[in-house]
């Protein structure tokens, strides 16, 4: 590990402060807008935006309770339904669409948190909106996770792809870049290896070696 405890927890505070700094201000602005002077068809616009301020805003808090806190930590079976539920709310809010091809035997909540790390670490792969694709299967040398991104002008950061592999971006540790580090990090504690690797017309990102246990 590259990074002290201190400075990790610190970059993964300030990464979930500016996630949900986004839709709360939405959420704001909108109700400041419906307190302006405007027609009936304005303020149902306001309102409009008002809703799906709040819906974004609520799926990405549940969202990121379950892939940093306490609820990816559980030990049992994951709920299939619900984690698939609450990564598609977040996934909504942006551009990306997604699609799932889960064959296994048992999910366990830290499987589901280090999928949908992976998730949230290929989005900024696909800037321009496209498809993320989430293969689950059981193999002989433990579960493997593939997350693949398709779509216009797609491309894996440089910086995602150093902190994947443990090593610190060039331009340092910084909230910005962190994340996938510690996507990094629950794969290594399920006892498996994180890649990332770009394509000709993909970027995919890939968990190896999991333990079934749950």
């Amino acid at each position: 590990m590259n990074i002290d405890a201190v400075r990790l927890s610190a970059y993964l505070s300030s990464k979930l402060c500016h996630d949900l700094v986004s839709p709360i201000a939405s959420v704001t602005n909108a109700l400041d807008l419906l307190d302006e002077p405007g027609d009936p068809e304005q303020k149902q616009l306001y309102e409009d935006s008002l809703r799906e301020a709040a819906e974004k805003a609520k799926h990405t808090i549940m969202f990121l309770r379950y892939a940093f806190g306490s609820v990816g930590l559980q030990v049992g079976t994951a709920d299939l339904h619900e984690f698939k539920r609450i990564t598609e709310g977040y996934v909504r809010g942006y551009k990306p669409s997604i699609e799932w091809d889960i064959t296994t035997d048992m999910l366990g909540f830290s499987h589901a948190r280090l999928i949908m790390n992976m998730v949230m670490m290929a989005m900024p792969s696909l800037g321009r909106g496209g498809i993320i694709h989430v293969r689950v299967r059981d193999e002989a040398g433990g579960k493997t996770i593939i997350v693949t991104c398709k779509g216009d002008r797609v491309s894996l950061k440089e910086d995602v792809m150093r902190a994947a592999r443990g090593e610190e971006p060039e331009g340092g540790w910084r909230p910005e870049n962190i994340q996938p580090y510690f996507s990094k990090l629950i794969c290594d504690s399920l006892g498996g290896e994180l890649h990332a690797r770009q394509s000709a017309d993909a970027v995919i990102f890939m968990a190896t070696g999991l333990r079934n246990d749950i």
